[in-house]
């Protein structure tokens, strides 16, 4: 059987018509401040930043998917914490921010003290890799959920801040520029449902879902680092969507050439015949966060990074899409 997202249950096409129909409605509401809370940036980029100052305060509200159902599936739920806040705080990095704060909601079909100790002592070590607080958050009880694959639910919203004239958007982005890529840690928490749906069939072994449950990586310390040094033009962590969220940054286009994905993807590929082009559009394919610079960082941001495995994946150029060399297709 050949396999692709929409099988797996998730149309990213319809998903983005859907989003398209509130956000169309949300954006109104940026009229309602001026001063400290108006935005600074449109709907749609990594993270929401709104005026403070000389600072401008930046957002990201994430979830971690159906890693919800893998983690059920091994009763193992400390890793989520660090998947939760990640995805959070990676999200800020690309607007050149630094995150400070973090508060989680969590939803499940009846009161366990195991389980949110277990999430706890994730969302601790997720906290001090990611050197921010968990100030609070929600837990709500949802009986209604009981026997179904999903028993609970995450989400998380990380807060940040970056002097405005430091402010990370794309828009500096030229063609000649230069894409580096940090490698990740695994499948991250993106694309789980399609993962699912082609090796859970019975016969997965214990070692399939803990390679599933990998952590996704934090990349704040590298990055605060490189900005600290470096003028960084964009940077784009690589969640739903995949090579796609290259698009979020500019509108100028991307020669990449990928290096060789994880054995986890090229298992998903094989056993669901899955398309290339289709899994670099719903994975990371082994990078989990990229950097634009221009040509004569490059050195710099190599050593800056080098105990981080980043790879120089391509350029940026004139042409629209995102060209990926060594598969031979276009987005």
């Amino acid at each position: 059987m050949k396999f692709d997202y929409a099988s797996a249950g998730v149309d990213i096409e319809r998903e983005e018509q859907a989003i398209s129909a509130i956000k169309s409605i949300i954006q109104d509401s940026f009229s309602f401040r001026k001063g400290p809370g108006k935005p600074l940036t449109a709907l749609g980029h990594f993270s929401g930043l709104i005026e403070f100052g000389r600072y401008a305060l930046a957002l990201s509200t994430d979830g971690v998917g159906t890693k919800t159902i893998i983690a059920h599936r091994l009763g193992k739920y400390d890793t989520l914490g660090i998947d939760l806040v990640a995805m959070c705080v990676n999200d800020l990095l690309c607007n050149g921010a630094e995150p400070m704060a973090f508060t989680d909601y969590v939803v499940m079909d009846e009161p366990n003290e195991d389980f949110l100790a277990e999430l706890g002592r994730g969302l601790l070590e997720g906290a001090r890799q990611a050197r921010t607080v968990i100030i609070g958050g929600e837990t709500a009880t949802h009986p209604n959920m009981k026997g179904h694959d999903i028993t609970f639910d995450l989400a998380g919203t990380a807060l940040g801040f970056v002097e405005k004239e430091w402010i990370i958007t794309g828009e500096k982005i030229a063609p000649g520029d230069v894409v580096l890529g940090m490698e990740s840690s695994g499948i991250h928490s993106n694309g789980i449902s399609l993962a699912r749906a082609v090796l859970l069939d019975g016969t997965e072994t214990t070692q399939v879902l803990e390679e599933l449950l990998t952590p996704t990586k934090i990349y704040v310390n590298p990055i605060l680092t490189l900005l600290k040094s470096v003028l960084v033009k964009g940077m784009a962590h690589i969640t739903g969507g995949g090579l796609l969220n290259l698009k979020r940054l500019t509108t100028h286009g991307f020669e990449l050439e990928m290096p060789e994905p994880l054995p986890i993807f090229k298992k998903i590929q094989e056993k669901g015949d899955v398309d290339t082009p289709e899994m670099y559009k719903t994975f990371n394919m082994g990078i989990g966060f990229m950097v634009i610079v221009s040509e004569d960082d490059v050195a710099e941001t190599k050593y800056i990074l080098a105990d981080h495995q980043v790879h120089e994946l391509g350029m940026v150029i004139k042409e629209q899409g995102v060209h990926v060399v060594n598969s031979g297709f276009i987005f």
